[in-house]
């Protein structure tokens, strides 16, 4: 698939739409703990989102991980790099608009994300299927009409 191609499938889903993806294929694959982050536009973070989740023994972390790019794939969004699929330990898939960490039990209590990144507001799935709302145009604003 060529850039362009690539860079037109990309934006033809959202990136809350790819999150929802993504959260299906852990889901699917049994991953534990599964936890979503907001992250605040103060707090340095190079995403908007973390989705985090945790498999029980190295062949589930990376099944989880296979059915999230498989996924995505079909959607014709491609990781911007994956990290630690080999050992297993801590898999990261970086979608650029949100990232997804795959740990094993021990490396996510080590790691503990949700405390290192506590300023990030918590979603439940379901505030990420919901449509954002959109702002109301302050008092006195006049729509434009065109």
């Amino acid at each position: 698939m060529t850039t362009q191609r690539r860079t037109a499938a990309r934006t033809a889903t959202t990136p809350r739409k790819q999150l929802l993806e993504a959260l299906a294929a852990c889901e699917e694959k049994k991953a534990e703990e599964v936890s979503l982050l907001e992250m605040e536009p103060s707090s340095g973070a190079f995403t908007d989102y973390f989705l985090i989740c945790s498999g029980t023994n190295p062949r589930q972390i990376q099944a989880i991980s296979d059915e999230v790019e498989l996924r995505l794939k079909r959607a014709g969004v491609y990781p911007n790099s994956i990290e630690g699929y080999t050992q297993a330990e801590w898999v990261l898939i970086d979608y650029v608009d949100f990232v997804v960490h795959i740990f094993s039990p021990a490396a996510r209590k080590y790691y503990d994300l949700e405390r290192l990144w506590k300023s990030a507001k918590r979603l439940e799935p379901r505030e990420i299927a919901r449509k954002p709302r959109r702002r109301a145009a302050p008092e006195g604003a006049v729509a434009k009409r065109g």
